[in-house]
């Protein structure tokens, strides 16, 4: 893959899903690209549409969710074409994914390190004395102590700092180029969250990894990203380098979730967005914001268009970086 060539890019892209009276809109013209070496950040409350889109670079979409419009590219081919093989040849190998809760996603019924070996025997010819060497090799890369103990033990024997670990020894056994973690800190504690930071931003250095990290919690973000993408209700509202977007949020959206990460003096009022994301289908036909928003104006009643603004910033409001006067 040509270093100019995004790792992966949606273009127009939107997802529905079936309901009773036909396909009910999740995500809409997602216009975004995650750069090869770089980490890209979405971020976002619940049903904003962060996991969806991730899910969907890997061919992971859920029952009775499609993609009903534009186009999504892996490493520069049109997914559209993409079979089932196609899609498993490119998971695990080229792609990789590490979920929020490692308990869920490891089998209970089989050591940790038999699954590492089947995943390296999934994608090469290789012996299973082979592929146990390489899976110690990367539970030592990866900062598993006594990975050799560590290898035979079952996932619940190991701390949730130890499990995410493993996920991620398996997620990247194989050299991929893209890692996509969707919420891997949010079960465990903030020292070993901290570490597993450290671990994936190092791991991304070291070996040249585009990420799509999914979160919901900013100061993660701030630590690890290169670029952060902000959805709510199903479309991108602010896009801009990590530094500009916390120096100078110009999405009414974008302020109010980093006002609410904030910590405040001792008898500060907290930061919150009143309201909550609407469900899919029940957006403001206007900017999907408003009916949350402090600075609404009868121009919101327009449904906002991306705007550019230089060649890293995007922004989806009638009223960036702007207090409207009530």
């Amino acid at each position: 893959m040509d270093a100019r060539t995004p790792a992966i890019s949606y273009r127009g892209f939107s997802l529905a899903r079936r309901s009773g009276t036909g396909w009910q809109p999740l995500v809409t013209e997602l216009s975004l690209d995650v750069h090869a070496g770089e980490v890209l950040a979405l971020v976002g409350e619940s049903g904003s549409g962060k996991s969806l889109s991730a899910l969907s670079c890997l061919g992971l979409l859920p029952d009775g969710v499609r993609q009903t419009g534009g186009s999504l590219s892996v490493f520069g081919a049109d997914t559209s074409t993409f079979s089932d093989r196609d899609w498993q040849a490119i998971r695990g190998s080229r792609i990789s994914m590490v979920f929020q809760d490692p308990m869920t996603s490891l089998d209970p019924c089989f050591s940790v390190g038999s699954q590492i070996v089947d995943t390296i025997r999934a994608h090469r010819n290789v012996s299973k004395a082979a592929a146990r060497d390489r899976a110690l090799e990367m539970m030592d890369h990866v900062g598993i102590p006594d990975s050799l103990s560590r290898f035979r033990a079952y996932p619940h024997e190991l701390s949730g700092g130890l499990r995410q670990r493993v996920m991620i020894a398996a997620a990247l056994v194989m050299e991929p180029a893209l890692l996509v973690a969707d919420e891997p800190t949010t079960a465990l504690d903030v020292t070993t969250q901290a570490s597993i930071v450290a671990l994936v931003g190092r791991l991304q250095r070291e070996m040249g990894l585009s990420v799509m990290w999914i979160s919901h919690d900013l100061g993660v973000v701030a630590s690890i990203a290169d670029r952060v993408a902000v959805l709510y209700a199903g479309e991108l509202v602010e896009l801009a380098p990590t530094k500009q977007l916390f120096r100078n949020p110009q999405h009414p959206y974008t302020m109010g979730l980093i006002d609410s990460a904030q910590i405040k003096n001792a008898g500060a009022a907290f930061g919150f967005i009143p309201g909550t994301v609407p469900e899919p289908g029940g957006w403001a036909s206007g900017c999907r914001f408003s009916p949350r928003c402090s600075r609404v104006s009868p121009a919101c009643t327009a449904h906002p268009q991306v705007a550019h603004v230089g060649e890293a910033t995007q922004i989806r409001c009638m009223h960036p970086g702007q207090l409207v006067s009530p």
